[in-house]
């Protein structure tokens, strides 16, 4: 009796689980979409030379990042729809933050093409390697590291500073140390990302092959 009432709790259980996942949008939803509508007034900011409008666009999109992560786990309202949606409107303003500073369109300082060709190839390569483990490994959760979370943080770091160098007197060194320090955590981010790549690969298969 015990072990017929414990199936159709713990399918309950299930059920409420998916549920709760699949639940409509959320507030913290909202305020993820709010960060994906801003971006393209980032660029026209940048092609209008209003850096400092730039700035603040940026600064509000890092701020909704933050109470959207916060009011989820306070909420107890992640959903799958916030996990799909939160790391695209991260890509998505940081993508369109380097390319719109890489671009000369008046601005006396740029990210230079090469880090920024560097840094989009790694997010390519992310994207390609994610789909790979899903399609082909059924691998559909990839947390990010350490790694990958300082080189986000530093990208960041680096479209600022480049914004404040548009604005007012930022020491070149300044400026220097950002690029490379950006450059060596995305060849090392990239480098790690592939190599827990293989390590999820390995893992899912010996856990099919455990079940098998």
């Amino acid at each position: 009796m015990i072990g017929q009432a414990s199936g159709p709790e713990r399918r309950e259980r299930i059920r409420t689980k998916v549920e709760e996942k699949l639940r409509p949008l959320t507030l913290p939803n909202f305020i993820t979409l709010f960060r994906m509508a801003i971006t393209p007034f980032f660029v026209l900011a940048v092609n209008e030379g209003d850096f400092q409008l730039a700035l603040w666009i940026l600064i509000v999109g890092g701020a909704t990042d933050a109470v959207d992560g916060w009011l989820a786990r306070t909420l107890h309202s992640q959903s799958v729809v916030g996990e799909f949606l939160d790391p695209i409107a991260d890509k998505l303003m940081l993508t369109v933050a380097y390319v719109s500073l890489t671009i000369p369109q008046g601005q006396q300082v740029v990210i230079p093409l090469w880090l920024a060709i560097l840094a989009l190839f790694r997010d390519f390569l992310i994207v390609l390697v994610a789909v790979v483990l899903y399609a082909v490994e059924g691998v559909h959760r990839f947390p990010p590291s350490v790694l990958g979370k300082a080189t986000t943080f530093m990208h960041v770091v680096t479209v600022c500073v480049v914004l404040l160098a548009n604005l007012v007197s930022v020491p070149e060194h300044a400026m220097t140390t950002c690029f490379y320090t950006s450059f060596a955590l995305v060849i090392l981010s990239g480098f790690n990302y592939l190599y827990r790549a293989s390590r999820f690969i390995e893992a899912a298969r010996q856990e099919r092959n455990g079940s098998d």
